[in-house]
């Protein structure tokens, strides 16, 4: 009886390594290495998808870059963001005008979930911010309207 057990014991752990010597080495994603981009409207704003796209379905992740003082007017998602900051500290806002006065400080290390259509907006206040988003596309950022202009 204890034969057979063995048996499969031994050609289940065979395939088992079987299968993963097979696997390829796992492959890095280098931010220096995406293509960065520029809003058009929002000066000292830079982002890039390192993983998926925004209108593909699935997980993505978007790094996003900030010279000291940029700022991201109100807008929204259609799908729930989380971000984490990377480098600096960034101040969100939720609400559908810019006010200095609701800002939180989003330090580096920590995350803050943008639930979905729920307006918000962002300010690297005085030293450059990374961030990094995550989230389930497909996704969109819709900036709301009269607030291109930064404040």
């Amino acid at each position: 009886m204890k034969y057979p057990r063995h048996c499969l014991l031994l050609a289940t752990v065979l395939w088992c390594s079987w299968g993963y010597s097979d696997n390829p080495a796992p492959q890095p994603i280098h931010p220096e290495q995406a293509q960065w981009a520029s809003p058009p409207a929002l000066p000292g704003v830079q982002g890039a998808w390192l993983l998926g796209a925004e209108r593909n379905s699935g997980i993505y992740q978007f790094r996003v870059r900030l010279e000291p003082g940029a700022k991201i007017p109100p807008h929204t998602h259609p799908d729930e963001r989380n971000s984490t900051v990377l480098k600096g500290t960034l101040y969100v806002g939720f609400g559908q005008q810019f006010d200095d006065s609701n800002l939180v400080a989003i330090p580096q290390g920590a995350i803050y979930v943008a639930p979905a259509n729920v307006p918000h907006y962002l300010w690297a206040k005085d030293v450059e911010v990374i961030y990094q988003e995550s989230g389930m596309g497909p996704s969109a950022t819709h900036i709301l309207p009269g607030a291109t202009q930064q404040p």
